[in-house]
């Protein structure tokens, strides 16, 4: 297989902000106090521009904000660890995306707990009046502490995925509805400046109702998020049946969502996708795969979208579905238990390197910028193979134009297989769910990525082979 992909300096040029990488999710509240998980997020800033770190659960019961109620049945909030958490994100010089969930068992109508291991409390208030306090103080906590300045910056989304089994509000749209009034009030009733959003919902609905539902009644928003992942299906996310390839379900759904943005009486409004990632398949996600899949979905989405954050960065204590039982197979993470980078991690990194310009290119393979910083040429090449598809591998031959060819050369980054990946390691190593001391050691060495190589164009050509699920970054630099 061969592609022929001419890259013209000169061709038009639109801004290109790094969308993809300034936001990460993780798992629940209480395990961002684990120094692992830390560890982590300390090596994602080191590679992206990471700004925000959004997770659920901030009033679970680990987190323990609920302290009892006064005689006047008013609420006391113990803010220990609330300060530890923030803390920890800030000194680290990252900010909280908060998520305002769940809902405390005293405060909860049923304590009705969903089926993640950690058990999350999914019911609505009892007391709206309760939910308004929790919020209020929880806010005018957090500014005393941190100051307005620094909290008005931040992202407060009003609960997760109330659309399906997160939510148990009955009718779930009208109850959520309700529930967010209550939120922006309170948080809106502690500063103007703070940022309230949602609807939080699973596989990009509600989003037109509630616009509307906030346009009408004169309720607060200051961003919509939404989630979508490639396994969501048609009907789920577009009412129909049609089998739409993982490659582009995110990018038809983000576009679904702009279109009603701009239709609503909110048209500028930021869009967020507070969840996204390369599918649900764990496994899959500890392949090359991702990279190939995640600038295929930079391509297609840049441009209508505000940001979009990856679930999640770290498999470091995700509990979804309990304590992960091997090293590889079954976590989200960026980065594996143990510190160990996936090839996912490192083609965050080689994208990081594209531009703040987007140029356009004729491809469905390829991205071109360039960066406003030094003027050069950054290409991202990838050779996309659908789940389960072995694929093949591809020869893409490059035909530099409009550039100064007497001192061309390139630097060619690579994520497959073979560079960037520790996964074949691991098999070789007879796939041990509990790697040793040693192996981990191992494993991290490899997972690094080796130094880019550097080739030179003969008369503006280059000719790059990608096995299947490859992705490559290449920075075209003058002398």
């Amino acid at each position: 297989m061969e592609e022929q992909i001419i890259v013209d300096a000169q061709s038009p040029v639109r801004p290109f902000p790094h969308f993809w990488e300034h936001m990460f999710g993780s798992c629940h509240a209480s395990v961002t106090l684990c120094e692992d998980w830390r560890k982590d997020l300390r090596a994602l800033r080191e590679i992206v521009d990471v700004k925000y770190v959004r997770f659920h659960g901030i009033f679970e019961h680990q987190v323990g904000i609920y302290g009892g109620q006064d005689s006047d049945g008013n609420l006391v909030l113990n803010f220990t660890r609330i300060d530890l958490i923030y803390d920890g994100l800030l000194e680290i010089g990252v900010a909280p995306f908060v998520e305002l969930s769940f809902m405390p068992e005293e405060m909860a109508m049923k304590p009705t707990a969903h089926p993640f291991w950690y058990h999350p409390i999914v019911a609505p208030p009892r007391d709206p009046r309760q939910w308004y306090q929790l919020l209020f103080q929880f806010a005018h906590h957090l500014v005393e502490r941190y100051g307005i300045e620094e909290v008005a910056d931040w992202y407060f989304e009003v609960w997760n995925e109330p659309n399906i089994d997160f939510w148990t509000g009955e009718p779930k749209e009208e109850t959520y509805y309700d529930l967010y009034d209550v939120a922006a009030s309170a948080l809106k009733d502690v500063n103007s400046r703070l940022r309230v959003g949602g609807p939080a919902t699973a596989q990009a609905a509600w989003v037109d109702r509630f616009l509307r539902h906030c346009a009408e009644k004169g309720v607060p928003v200051d961003f919509v998020s939404t989630h979508i992942y490639p396994n969501d299906t048609a009907m789920n996310v577009f009412g129909r049946e049609e089998n739409i390839p993982q490659s582009d379900m995110v990018a038809l759904a983000v576009r679904k969502v702009y279109d009603q943005v701009k239709a609503s009486a909110f048209p500028q409004l930021p869009i967020i996708w507070s969840e996204y990632n390369a599918g649900f398949d764990g496994a899959q996600l500890d392949l090359p795969y991702v990279g190939a899949w995640l600038a295929n979905n930079i391509r297609l989405c840049a441009g209508w979208t505000s940001e979009m954050s990856y679930w999640t960065f770290t498999d470091a204590f995700f509990e979804e579905g309990g304590v992960l039982k091997s090293v590889f197979t079954s976590g989200f993470g960026l980065i594996a238990t143990g510190r160990i980078p996936k090839a996912s991690f490192n083609a965050f990194k080689i994208l990081h390197y594209l531009g703040d310009l987007q140029l356009a290119l004729d491809s469905s393979s390829a991205l071109l910028t360039r960066r406003s910083s030094d003027d050069g040429l950054v290409l991202a090449l990838w050779n996309y193979a659908p789940p389960r598809e072995s694929g093949q591998s591809k020869a893409v031959q490059i035909q530099l134009r409009g550039f100064q060819k007497s001192s061309e050369r390139a630097r060619i980054f690579l994520v497959d297989d073979d560079h960037g990946s520790p996964l074949k390691s691991w098999v070789a190593m007879g796939r041990p769910d509990f790697p040793s001391r040693e192996q981990q050691a191992a494993l991290r060495d490899v997972a690094q990525l080796p130094p880019p190589l550097i080739a030179k164009l003969v008369d503006g050509r280059l000719s790059v082979l990608l096995q299947p699920s490859a992705l490559a970054v290449i920075e075209f630099v003058k002398a």
